[in-house]
């Protein structure tokens, strides 16, 4: 087994490390989403944290790992009347993101449960978690029902696995830590809840900080035995710290003071629901158990505020997590206690006395060489968009324009690919799904996952005297098991190409198509789509954002979109083709929509609206389903992107038409040449 990284070997990523051992000190506490850039330690710091994990008890020979001392009764390997325990170091356990759910929760072998009656079950990821860690690296990219599945388990306490009425029931409390990069996508909301906190992680501007992250790393690649073991000291003593702190959390005292002021803060920054108020609670608690306190202070209050909040105060997909500071004290100043706390001899809710200074608590360096360099993460300024650079010499065949703000985004109709698709699971297009509503039986491929019980005991059923059935069970084989088939609904990749030509600009349509596209994004995160930008103006097209999942990139990229110069309609046409044709080497099974977003306006270079009529038809030959969304104002129309959508092979629509509380026609399926809805 390799040796870990020391976790006190870290520098700097206070709020990480403060996050992961508040969860070690109390796992009530509901786990951590870390939040950040790659290259960021992340995945370092999670599984350094295992190794100071206080040793766990547990029955020899359970698969479940149930404490001796206060066994699970519904345990599967159960009972375990009186068994000596023996100790063990708590697991860390990883959750792919290509896990399937049986991997996850456990598989029943149905063929013994049909014709035996008997619960041989096989336990999963969430078994080998119970009491120890279960670590989701990219959680974001995690398959819903999974991310549902999981976190159900994190908040009951046990795993539920069911197969056709036969099911199992195990205890499944573990420490649960995800870690995501936002460029790759987000959370819904309401899974983003369902994490007791969240910090966000970005890499020093600090020079001297960063030096020494490349030193500690260096050497720990160079010998990682001997580099753990220059560091054994600081790992003992902050082992010894998490356990006095576990020891000391069912003494700390929570006054109704602070209750008041959790309850405020929960109330003026608006969160849905009561879980942030019971997370703040028992955050608060940890922060003063760490920090060696008996009561929790209005400190503790305000920091646990910082790790709870920010995430659940999202409204909608477009939202940037995170609080203002300001009006979080003047709330605190307003519902706290009236008394002071200068009796206080703590710098802060992680300090405890210790002079660490940092928000992991990190015990003082007895070497000064090992003291990590002082300087602030995250204090620079920010980094320029790639949208926000200058133009390239020759780009623009017109005088740029400012960018507009977009329009209000409302609800949009529902667009969808038609046929059956086998895509990743989302929300928009009728595709065959491991979840959904049964449609087939077919024979397994495989381990069965999905029992049709009627097709199976049909299957079974005419064989019954030839396998000398004599009693009421039901003599089942292998060949008699039947898999459903099912049907329910897919992600696709929505490729946008945005006209953002000066006739857009002139007619100032450019907010209202803004605020339509950001619509159509919304409905896109919603439905769990891959979304691509592309736009054209002046000379040329550009990708301003390849597919990517991140649905709040491609919002960001909207928002710094320039307008101006000419309308090269067929370069945005061709270069959409490129886009989707390196995604179909890349993920042939997701289905590509495009949606063409423009006036159907064509200038610039010989016979331009011919050229574009080419560009599209290439399109209409591949089979890709199209909508235009018609951009033309004013009494006189010219009806240039109808006829762009019948080259397309697809369906045009108006600005109006595409709200769905339009009354302009019925909801259709996009229409793709070749292929019947």
């Amino acid at each position: 087994m390799s040796t870990p990284y020391p976790f006190t070997a870290i520098v700097g990523q206070d709020d990480l490390r403060l996050g992961l051992l508040l969860n070690a000190v109390s796992p009530a506490v509901g786990g951590v989403l870390v939040r950040g850039e790659k290259g960021t330690a992340k995945s370092t710091a999670v599984r350094a944290l295992a190794a100071l994990m206080p040793e766990v008890s547990v029955v020899p020979g359970c698969r479940f790992s149930c404490d001796p001392v206060s066994p699970d009764p519904a345990c599967p390997d159960g009972p375990h009347a009186d068994a000596a325990g023996v100790s063990r170091a708590a697991r860390t356990v990883e959750l792919p993101v290509g896990a399937s759910e049986d991997r996850l929760v456990g598989a029943l072998d149905i063929e013994r449960a049909l014709s035996e009656g008997v619960k041989a079950f096989e336990p999963g990821l969430l078994a080998d978690a119970h009491r120890g860690i279960l670590y989701v690296d990219e959680v974001n990219l995690l398959h819903d029902h999974l991310v549902d599945l999981l976190l159900d388990a994190a908040a009951m306490g046990a795993s539920y696995v069911e197969r056709e009425g036969v099911s199992v029931r195990h205890a499944a409390r573990f420490l649960l830590v995800g870690t995501m990069n936002p460029e790759e996508g987000e959370l819904r909301p309401q899974l983003l809840d369902r994490f007791g906190l969240t910090v966000e992680v970005a890499a020093s501007r600090d020079t001297d900080e960063r030096v020494e992250v490349v030193r500690r790393r260096l050497a720990y690649d160079d010998d990682p035995e001997g580099f753990a073991a220059r560091w054994a000291g600081e790992e003992n003593a902050l082992r010894e710290r998490i356990a006095g702190a576990r020891a000391l959390l069912p003494r700390v005292v929570l006054g109704d003071g602070v209750l008041r002021q959790i309850a405020a803060t929960c109330a003026a920054f608006e969160v849905d629901g009561m879980r942030a108020d019971i997370v703040m609670a028992r955050t608060a608690t940890a922060l003063a158990a760490w920090a060696g306190r008996e009561e929790v202070t209005a400190d503790d209050v305000r920091q646990a505020a910082l790790l709870a909040l920010p995430h659940r105060r999202r409204r909608n997909p477009f939202d940037a997590p995170g609080l203002d500071e300001d009006k979080l004290d003047q709330t605190l100043d307003e519902a706290g206690p009236q008394e002071d706390n200068d009796d206080d001899p703590d710098p802060g809710p992680d300090g405890g006395g210790d002079g660490g200074g940092g928000g992991g608590g990190v015990p003082p360096q007895a070497d000064g060489d090992r003291t990590p360099p002082q300087g602030s993460q995250g204090d620079d300024t920010p980094s320029q968009a790639p949208d926000s650079a200058p133009d390239a010499p020759g780009r623009s065949a017109g005088p740029e324009q400012q960018p507009v703000a977009a329009a209000e985004p409302f609800r949009t109709k529902m667009l969808s690919v038609p046929g059956l698709g086998e895509g990743a699971a989302g929300r928009r297009s009728r595709a065959r799904t491991a979840h959904g509503r049964t449609t087939g039986a077919v024979r397994p491929q495989g381990a069965l996952t999905k029992l049709h019980l009627s097709a199976t005991v049909q299957a079974a059923a005419p064989h019954q005297r030839a396998r000398g059935r004599s009693g009421r069970g039901l003599v089942v084989r292998r060949d008699d098991l039947r898999q459903a088939t099912r049907e329910g609904r897919e992600g696709n990749l929505v490729l946008f190409v945005v006209d953002a030509s000066g006739s857009m600009a002139a007619r100032q349509r450019m907010s209202a198509v803004k605020g339509a596209v950001l619509s159509l994004l919304l409905d896109a995160y919603q439905r769990r789509d891959k979304v691509g930008l592309v736009n054209f103006r002046g000379k040329e097209a550009e990708v301003a954002l390849p597919p990517t999942s991140s649905v709040d990139a491609a919002a960001s990229r909207l928002e710094s979109l320039p307008t101006g110069g000419r309308t090269p309609l067929a370069a945005g046409l061709l270069k959409a083709h490129d886009v989707l044709r390196v995604e179909r080497l890349r993920d042939p099974s997701r289905r590509p929509l495009l949606v063409v977003v423009t006036d159907g306006r064509a200038t610039g270079g010989p016979e331009p609206v011919a050229l574009a009529g080419r560009a599209a038809r290439l399109h209409q030959a591949e089979g890709t389903a199209s909508v235009v969304v018609d951009c033309e104002s004013g009494y006189v129309r010219l009806g240039l992107a109808g006829e762009l959508a019948r080259e397309l092979g697809g369906t045009a629509v108006t600005l109006d038409e595409l709200r769905a509380d339009s009354i302009a026609g019925l909801v259709k399926d996009v229409t793709a040449a070749g292929r019947a809805a």
